[in-house]
């Protein structure tokens, strides 16, 4: 019987949640989902050095936001905890030892100023199989001296023994067969001075531990694979080993190169799912949730960076994205990421969105600038509206009407042709719009341009004017299902105020 599918995602909490990763996190998901699996999150916070406080609740917060929730993890716990690696410190030294007791690691006790000595002396050092016995461990020093260096406490760490001249063959469910020399790769640390594992150990063994079917990461870990192939062999897992996916690089726009934080900086988009301030420098990255995009829509648009579904079909829900998913369809080369595709989406997921869905997303923003109303209304505003809103701030610029009249109008539209008899015609019109019943917008229609033909003049020659009246410019949704939202008070208000401007002026 197949084992459970039971997929990871693994990040250090070192800073902000790139896009890249969030894609990780998504093709995890889905392919957990479509098989009736589990979704993991782990924190890989072994190199203390690096780790950033807040940088585990802000992951976990890109996670909600997008509706990617694990089923297991620090902050929903599970059965095979912890999900810290710093809080499973002591499972990882016996792991270590078992492979120097195999033969398979060994014991390194160079000083990090020996090692430089020798950086200095060979041009490219690698601690590997050609330098390996010209340095201080315990493949060249006795193995009682070893032993009695390690219980004085003298600092060391443990490496991996890569063997000479093999080749290390696995099959990538993306790539098919790939295969590595393992003269090409140093022998890594796998447990540092401090006691903590390095990220090749401890991966390996928590994968096992946690019975992890399948390990999707981005491409640029498969220069670590042959490490941790020959680490599965040598603890004995070999036939627990995770079926291997390394997804492609999300690039550049220009497509040289992976995607970097840099690179929104430069070109003005953001790169991190939500925003991140880097708590030592201050420094701050745009998030696409802070600049207004929907997570359903982030989500569309990272599933269609190196993935279709071989039809043209572009919007996708996530249960759509879960029952469609196939690792087949998975492009073997990277994906440019294109920001105007990006808004395309959003502005797609904006429309097809319901006004009570945009509420919680909308109300906010709105309340920033100061406007309050009953969500009765502001769904009214949002259904008419939401066509011409790219971004959720646009809401804000596209619907302020609503709430406020114009302070100022767009003179050069309604100026040069603006005369006496138009000045009429709105007369007119507020004495007919004072017996009217606001019912609906075609009646108001039809009032509007009987007057026009009643008083000879064409409704485009009146129309614009009206609409700059009630919205301030030459925008906004159909000008007479504003003027009935608006209500009749408020519309013949307008129209007053504008004929006083547009006499003034």
């Amino acid at each position: 019987m197949d084992k459970k599918v039971r997929v990871r995602f693994a990040p250090s909490p070192t800073g902000g949640l790139h896009i890249g990763g969030v894609r990780t996190i998504l093709f995890n998901y889905l392919f957990a989902k479509q098989q009736q699996g589990e979704f993991i999150l782990r924190i890989e916070d072994t190199d203390q050095t690096r780790f950033v406080e807040g940088a585990e609740d802000y992951i976990i917060n890109c996670l909600k936001w997008c509706g990617l929730n694990p089923d297991e993890g620090p902050h929903v716990g599970g059965a095979y905890g912890p999900y810290r690696q710093s809080e499973r410190k002591e499972i990882y030294r016996a792991y270590a030892e078992q492979l120097v007791k195999d033969g398979y690691a060994y014991y390194a006790f160079d000083t990090p100023e020996e090692l430089e000595s020798k950086r200095q002396v060979i041009e490219n050092f690698k601690y590997d199989h050609n330098h390996r016995m010209q340095m201080r461990n315990s493949l060249t020093i006795p193995h009682e001296a070893a032993e009695s260096l390690i219980k004085e406490g003298a600092p060391h760490v443990v490496r991996i023994k890569m063997p000479k001249d093999e080749q290390v063959y696995f099959n990538d469910l993306i790539r098919g067969d790939v295969s590595f020399n393992s003269n090409d790769v140093d022998d890594k640390v796998l447990l540092k001075a401090d006691g903590m594992p390095t990220y090749h150990l401890a991966v390996v063994v928590d994968d096992y531990l946690m019975k992890i079917s399948h390990a999707f990461r981005g491409e640029e870990w498969l220069p670590s694979a042959p490490v941790h192939i020959l680490l599965w062999k040598y603890l004995g897992w070999e036939a627990d080993m995770p079926e291997w996916a390394h997804l492609p690089l999300i690039l550049k726009p220009d497509g040289h190169g992976k995607l970097s934080k840099r690179d929104g900086q430069r070109l003005g988009f953001p790169v991190y799912a939500i925003d991140w301030i880097d708590p030592k420098t201050q420094e701050k990255a745009d998030g696409f949730k802070d600049v207004g995009f929907l997570p359903e829509a982030m989500i569309n648009l990272l599933a269609m960076l190196g993935w279709n579904d071989g039809t043209d079909q572009e919007l996708f829900s996530l249960d759509e994205l879960i029952s469609k998913f196939s690792l087949e369809r998975i492009h073997k080369g990277g994906a440019k990421f294109d920001y105007e595709k990006a808004k395309w989406y959003n502005a797609e997921w904006i429309k097809r969105s319901t006004a009570s869905h945009l509420l919680p997303y909308v109300k906010p923003l709105l309340a920033e600038k100061g406007i309050a109303a009953e969500d009765v209304y502001l769904e009214k505003v949002m259904d008419a509206v939401k066509e011409r809103c790219t971004l959720l701030p646009d809401f804000y610029q596209q619907s302020a009407f609503f709430f406020t009249a114009p302070t100022a109008y767009d003179e050069d539209a309604v100026k040069p042709k603006w005369n006496e008899e138009k000045a009429a015609f709105f007369s007119s019109l507020i004495e007919k719009f004072e017996e009217t019943e606001f019912q609906d917008s075609l009646s108001l229609e039809t009032l509007f341009k009987a007057l026009a033909a009643d008083k000879n003049l064409k409704v485009g020659e009146v129309m614009l004017p009206f609409r700059v009246m009630l919205v301030g410019g030459k925008f906004g949704p159909q000008v007479f299902d504003i003027a009935l939202m608006l209500g009749k008070a408020e519309t013949i208000s307008r129209i007053k105020n504008a004929l006083a401007f547009f006499k003034l002026a």
